[in-house]
């Protein structure tokens, strides 16, 4: 387990992978947002875990059409080498309306191997 503290670093030093699977996830391109992710990936959202690249284009494509929301990228911290955390804040038609979230990446190499979203 890291115990590492995360320090703020500026946005553009997000990771190339990252901030590709930000922009495509924000537009809705689950096809470009599925090139992020390694092939075992786990993907942690609202309780329900989803493993292996079938389950996370399924989880991405009914996340896509569930509600309306605006997101925007509003900070972003790095705990080590492959660890990551990108604060999203969301406006939409979802219970509460209004919500920031950080999307926590894990990424042993050039693709995303575990990313757990939470407020």
């Amino acid at each position: 387990m890291n115990t590492n503290q995360p320090r703020t670093i500026d946005l553009a030093a997000l990771p190339d992978v990252i901030t590709r699977y930000l922009g495509a996830h924000r537009v809705h391109d689950t096809a470009t947002a599925l090139t992020a992710f390694t092939g075992d990936a786990t993907v942690i959202d609202d309780g329900r875990t989803y493993n292996g690249t079938e389950a996370i284009e399924e989880w991405l494509n009914r996340s896509a059409g569930e509600y309306t929301y605006t997101i925007r990228l509003t900070g972003a911290q790095q705990t080590d080498d492959t660890h990551f955390i990108a604060t999203q804040h969301l406006e939409g038609d979802f219970p509460g309306g209004v919500v920031d979230l950080h999307y926590r990446f894990s990424l042993p190499g050039e693709h995303i191997e575990r990313l757990e979203i939470e407020p």
